[in-house]
């Protein structure tokens, strides 16, 4: 033992030492606790952040929205109530789009902002009619939003004046590929017959067979929006802030602001649930860990009662025993953690490699953040010492004379 280490390091580290097999085990019964944190934590982030990118790879984060016309009164009589009829809503154009887009993209927390002039429409091609969704972009503003240039299976993004992508989905129920033809009409009479220039996929059935884009002026021409956008979708830095920067712009604007987390409230309510459940285990793992390490250091302290007396009588003070045996705390977490922080790298790099998709892919991106190994680390020391609080207090209390005596 090095001698200028303090008198409370060289007695801890000794009865560590001593206790060989004890601390062992110990030491291994942290491991597995941190590994099983550790691996659960970066499995259900990698998990959810992997969801989220599905859920969002086909819609943006925030879109704007005209807000609903008003109701108009229906007139009544001196016998019956005013009744107030549902005003039928129409596709509009919001008022200064151009103004709101330029204004928007200069707030920090938007990362982009692209006008979409959206309606329904029908795809015919022969004998075959097919309802869709008709959306007209700027295709290099668009991309920031959906990577639709990175989705794409077949030709590419090109959304020229007589051109459109389609869907795989819908490619399929058509017969149609790229280079051929397609003509898009709208339930007004306006139609339109455009070049597939390609096809893509965005990981969602409903959308490849129903969404169609084209170019923004031809849309706005089909769907009778000269001129005009039916919303503005927005993508933002950090996803957790959409439902407040919603009600913001939507105060600041009276437009409709969706955001993504509203419009799928039920997947937003698992991932919360998923998100609770994991902690909830995670707090019973740590419990029992704790638990672990103090019951090894009530055997200790009872197994090295003469030794504290001793010590004690040696003049050791109440304080000095109080830090020896915290420090044993302290150290058995800390080697603890750093075994489970490898065996949980371990277990993830075990995991990508057998967890795969048919074509041989990773199922889902897992990656440990380092600063979740540093929690974990600090975490299990912390809990080594708050463990060994009872075992330390009790030693430090040892009368020395009964100690000796045994």
């Amino acid at each position: 033992m090095q001698p200028w280490m303090p008198f409370e390091w060289i007695a801890a580290v000794r009865f560590l030492r001593e206790g060989r097999m004890q601390s062992v085990l110990i030491i291994v019964g942290v491991g597995v606790g941190v590994a099983v944190i550790v691996f659960m934590s970066a499995l259900l982030s990698g998990l959810q952040s992997n969801l989220i990118k599905r859920t969002l790879s086909s819609q943006a984060h925030i879109v704007l929205l005209p807000s609903e016309e008003s109701a108009r009164p229906q007139v009544a009589n001196e016998h019956t109530a005013l009744l107030l009829q549902k005003q039928a809503q129409r596709l509009r154009s919001i008022d200064q789009w151009q103004q709101l887009r330029d204004h928007l993209q200069t707030w920090p927390e938007i990362s982009a902002v692209s006008p979409v002039a959206s309606g329904p429409a029908f795809a015919v091609r022969g004998e075959a009619n097919k309802s869709i969704t008709l959306l007209g972009i700027v295709p290099e503003r668009y991309d920031q939003i959906i990577s639709l240039s990175e989705r794409m299976t077949a030709g590419e993004l090109r959304v020229g004046a007589g051109e459109t992508v389609i869907g795989i989905e819908l490619a399929k129920d058509l017969g149609a590929t790229v280079g051929d033809k397609l003509r898009v009409a709208t339930a007004a009479g306006a139609s339109e017959t455009l070049t597939i220039t390609g096809l893509f996929d965005l990981g969602n059935k409903g959308v490849n067979a129903r969404n169609v884009y084209v170019g923004l002026r031809t849309a706005q021409t089909l769907l009778d929006l000269v001129g005009g956008v039916s919303n503005i979708d927005l993508a933002l830095y950090d996803l957790n802030l959409a439902e407040t920067l919603a009600l913001r712009i939507a105060g600041e604007t009276g437009l409709t602001a969706d955001s993504w987390i509203k419009t799928n409230a039920q997947f937003v309510t698992a991932l919360t649930s998923q998100s609770v459940s994991s902690n909830v285990i995670r707090f019973f793992i740590g419990l029992s860990v704790a638990f672990g390490i103090a019951s090894v250091l009530v055997v200790s302290v009872i197994q090295r009662s003469k030794e504290i007396g001793i010590l004690r009588a040696m003049g050791a003070t109440q304080a000095q025993m109080l830090r020896i045996f915290l420090l044993q705390g302290g150290i058995v977490g800390f080697f603890g953690s750093l075994l489970g922080s490898a065996l949980a790298w371990s277990f993830l790099l075990l995991w990508q490699l057998m967890a795969r998709n048919p074509d041989g892919t990773p199922l889902f991106v897992i990656g440990v953040e380092p600063g979740l190994v540093a929690i974990a680390a600090g975490g299990a020391s912390v809990v080594g010492i708050i463990s060994a609080l009872l075992p330390a207090r009790r030693a430090a209390k040892l009368d020395p004379v009964e100690a000796i005596r045994g």
